[in-house]
C-alpha cells in the first residue's frame, strides 16, 4: 500500500472510520493480523479465561471500611464512612476481626459532608469486635486469580513495587459491556493510528497511553490519601479520596489515547457518537476529555476510571506529535517495524563491513521517513513536497517488497 492509499491522505475519509472496521482491522494479509487485531484478541482471550476462573474467585478487601451507627434506629441500616482514622487503609485495628459476608442493597451511608446517601449495593464482610458483635463492614470484591495478579492499585505499585501491573491491568475488564465498549473504540480508531506509526511504534504508543492513565490515577489517589487520610484536610475537587487498595482495570486509557491520536491525525473525519450523533473526530475527543474532567471534579463513583482516561488522552496527544520517542521501546525484538530506526534489516542481522554500511544507509533513509511522518500531524498531509511524497512512496513499497 502506497502513501496515497493511507486514510489520512484522503480529502474525505470514511464516515466514522468504518473502513477501519472490516478486513483492514481483523483480516489477514500478507503480514498476518494487525497489532490492533492482536490487542483485541488478547483482551477477549483474557476475558474468556477470566470467566472460566470464576469458581476460583476469592473475596479481597479494598481498604474501605464503614462503622455501623449505633445511634440509628434498629430498622435503618445507617452506616458511617471512615469514622475512625485508624480504619483508613487495609489493616484492621486491634481487636477487630472479619465476620460473615455482607451483601445488602440500598444501604444508607453518612458521608464526610454529613449528608446521607444510598449505596445501591455494598459487598463486603462484617467487622466484629472482641466480643463478636458487628460494628462495621469492610468493603471488598470477589477476584479471580487473574484479577488478583494483574489489577492496578496505588498500594500494589507504590507499596509493593509490583510494576507489571502498569501493563497487566490494561487487559482486564469488569464485564461484557466494559469489554465491548473498549473494543469498539479500538476496532474503529486503532487502525488509523497504527498505519501512521507502524506496528511496533503503535504497540508502544497504545501501552504507554495505558501506563500514563494508571500513573495519573496513582498521582491523584496518592494526593487524596496524603491530603485527607494523613493531613486530615477537607476534600479538594479533583483528588481521588478512595482507598489506595481500590483496583483499576480496563483498556480505556489506551483507547482514549488512540482516539486522541486519531483526532490529531484526522480531525475532520466524521464519526457517530453512540452510533447516532454525527460529529468530527476532533469534537468527539474534546467531548470525551471534557466529560472525564467533569466527572473527576464532581467526585463521580468512577472518578478513578475517568482519571485514567484523562492520563491516556494526554499520552495520546503527546506521543502522536513525537513519534520518534517511540522508536526504541521494542527494538530489542530484532526484526523491527519499518518505521523504526532499523528499517532495512527486516531479513536479519548482516555481518561485516557491508552490514555496517547497509545499516548506516538504511538508518539514514529511515530518519528521512521519520522526519516526514512527524511532519504530517503537525502541518497536515497537504504540506508535503513532491520529493517527500516520493520518499514515503518508496518506503511503503520497500515495506511490502514491491519493485
Amino acid at each position: 500500500m502506497g502513501i496515497y492509499d493511507r486514510d489520512y491522505s484522503r480529502a474525505n475519509p470514511p464516515m466514522g472510520g468504518m473502513r477501519f472496521g472490516s478486513r483492514e482491522v481483523l483480516g489477514r494479509g500478507r503480514r498476518g493480523f494487525s497489532v490492533t487485531a492482536w490487542l483485541i484478541i488478547a483482551c477477549v482471550a483474557v476475558f474468556v479465561i477470566d470467566g472460566f476462573m470464576q469458581k476460583q474467585s476469592e473475596w479481597v478487601p479494598i481498604g474501605t471500611y464503614y462503622m455501623i451507627d449505633q445511634e440509628a434506629p434498629a430498622s435503618g441500616a445507617l452506616i458511617l464512612v471512615h469514622t475512625n482514622p485508624l480504619w483508613r487503609g487495609s489493616g484492621l485495628p486491634e481487636g477487630v476481626s472479619y465476620g460473615g459476608m455482607f451483601n445488602e442493597s440500598n444501604v444508607k451511608v453518612l458521608g464526610r459532608d454529613g449528608k446521607v446517601t444510598t449505596m445501591p449495593r455494598l459487598t463486603g464482610r462484617m467487622l466484629l469486635d472482641a466480643n463478636g458483635s458487628p460494628i462495621g463492614v469492610a468493603e471488598g470484591q470477589f477476584m479471580t486469580p487473574l484479577k488478583r495478579w494483574l489489577h492496578f492499585s496505588t498500594k500494589k505499585v507504590i507499596g509493593g513495587a509490583e510494576l507489571w501491573r502498569l501493563v497487566g491491568f490494561q487487559f482486564l475488564h469488569a464485564d461484557m459491556n466494559h469489554l465491548l465498549f473498549n473494543m469498539i473504540g479500538l476496532f474503529f480508531f486503532g487502525p488509523l493510528v497504527e498505519r501512521f506509526l507502524g506496528g511496533k511504534r503503535y504497540l508502544a504508543f497504545y501501552l504507554l497511553c495505558g501506563v500514563f492513565g494508571s500513573l495519573l490515577y496513582l498521582l491523584l489517589n496518592f494526593l487524596g490519601w496524603l491530603w485527607i487520610g494523613q493531613l486530615g484536610l477537607p476534600e479538594l475537587p479533583g483528588l481521588l479520596v478512595n482507598s489506595t487498595d481500590v483496583p483499576l482495570i480496563g483498556a480505556s486509557a489506551g483507547v482514549f489515547g488512540v482516539i486522541v491520536g486519531g483526532a490529531i491525525l484526522q480531525p475532520r473525519t466524521m464519526v457517530l457518537l453512540f452510533f447516532i450523533i454525527p460529529m468530527r473526530l476532533s469534537t468527539l475527543a474534546f467531548v470525551l476529555i471534557g466529560m472525564s474532567v467533569f466527572f473527576i471534579l464532581i467526585g463521580d463513583s468512577n472518578a478513578g476510571g475517568e482519571a485514567a482516561h484523562l492520563g491516556g488522552a494526554f499520552a495520546g496527544w503527546y506521543f502522536i506529535r513525537r513519534p520518534e520517542q517511540l522508536h526504541d521501546l521494542f527494538n530489542f525484538f530484532g526484526k523491527v517495524d519499518p518505521t523504526s530506526k532499523h528499517f532495512a534489516i527486516k531479513g536479519g542481522v548482516r555481518s561485516g563491513a557491508s552490514s555496517a554500511a547497509g545499516r548506516s544507509r538504511s538508518v539514514g533513509k529511515t530518519d528521512k521517513v521519520d522526519r516526514i511522518l512527524d511532519k504530517i500531524p503537525r502541518e497536515g498531509i497537504q504540506s508535503l513536497t513532491p520529493k517527500e511524497k516520493r520518499i514515503l512512496e518508496e518506503a511503503s513499497r520497500r515495506d511490502r517488497g514491491q519493485s
